[in-house]
């Protein structure tokens, strides 16, 4: 397996100077960016790392030229609103937002201070923005949706399991907004009329309700998953993958990291690369400009992750036609 992954938890304290060093040192005020986070802190979003990297390539350094105020809700989306306002009463001068959920709770707690947010389903959907070009207000960011994902996702799967007459649709509900939910399910509807796939639509309220969905799944025969994308998911990635292994079903995810955990197959941006691309939201923001007038931005490149010994332990053979589409293969 390539990884791509970097040990940046020492970027808090030892990095180079940065854009605001000497101002810092003549006494100017140190801007101040909340960072707020449904994950835990003990077992960060996996690809935020890149968050950090990006900050310290603009060359700002925590406790140097800025700093940092971390919140972390421990996997409890509840806890969202509270912490976002705790930020607020801090008077920080931008909050960065990782996700959905966070997303929505920032942008309830303040109209004035600067959000961005990284990277979210759906930012119409979710009524974060009213339009991607021109976002309005103090909120911008960056999003993984792209309109042809759900069908593609599920062409890719019926590729590598050509036998699959019926897909499990696994979601979380209210994460992302059911506006998106919709979307993606038409999506992945329309694939499944043209590729003669039935699809059996599962929700989970909670981690709880894993088994009962896999155990539907396996009375009702289904042949392959997929997952739209939520946070619940992402925290709970390796339940789902030893599920998806014991019942031997083979499953799509949007999200490179649930393959490097075991599972089958991801298509979808790489999301190290859009936490870096928000990096630079924040970097523009702190140096004057607006969040209304920074486009939302969309990804323009997606990849194609399989893990052959997956595949192996699933009873799959890979197709040829298949492996010659894939970006990065894990042994």
């Amino acid at each position: 397996m390539i990884s791509r992954r970097a040990f940046l938890g020492s970027l808090g304290g030892a990095l180079v100077a940065g854009p605001l060093a000497a101002d810092a040192q003549q006494g100017t005020k140190m801007p101040r960016v909340g960072y707020l986070s449904v994950f835990s802190s003990s077992n960060p979003y996996p690809p935020s790392e890149a968050f950090w990297q990006g900050l310290h390539d603009f060359g700002w350094v925590d406790g140097k030229n800025i700093g940092i105020e971390r919140r972390f809700a421990e996997g409890k989306a509840q806890r969202l609103p509270d912490l976002a306002a705790e930020l607020v009463r801090l008077r920080v001068d931008l909050i960065f937002a990782e996700t959905t959920p966070a997303a929505r709770a920032v942008k309830q707690a303040t109209t004035t201070i600067p959000i961005v947010f990284s990277p979210i389903a759906d930012p119409i959907g979710s009524g974060l923005v009213a339009n991607l070009a021109r976002p309005g207000g103090n909120i911008t960011g960056i999003t993984f949706m792209a309109p042809e994902l759900g069908g593609k996702r599920l062409e890719l799967l019926k590729q590598a399991v050509p036998g699959m007459t019926r897909v499990g649709v696994l979601s979380h509900p209210g994460d992302p907004s059911e506006a998106t939910v919709k979307s993606v399910l038409e999506q992945t509807e329309a694939a499944a009329r043209a590729l003669g796939v039935q699809i059996l639509r599962l929700e989970v309220q909670g981690p709880n309700d894993f088994d009962r969905a896999f155990a539907a799944m396996s009375r009702e025969r289904v042949g392959g998953l997929i997952l739209i994308p939520s946070a619940m998911f992402v925290d709970e990635r390796r339940r789902v993958v030893n599920l998806m292994v014991k019942d031997r079903l083979p499953a799509m995810f949007y999200f490179r990291e649930f393959v490097e955990a075991g599972g089958l197959m991801s298509y979808g941006p790489n999301f190290r690369e859009l936490f870096r691309r928000a990096a630079t939201y924040v970097d523009k923001i702190l140096k004057g400009a607006k969040p209304a007038d920074l486009p939302v931005e969309q990804p323009t490149k997606f990849e194609l992750i399989i893990n052959l010994k997956t595949a192996k332990t699933l009873g799959l053979t890979i197709p040829d036609s298949l492996l010659g589409r894939v970006d990065e293969v894990i042994q």
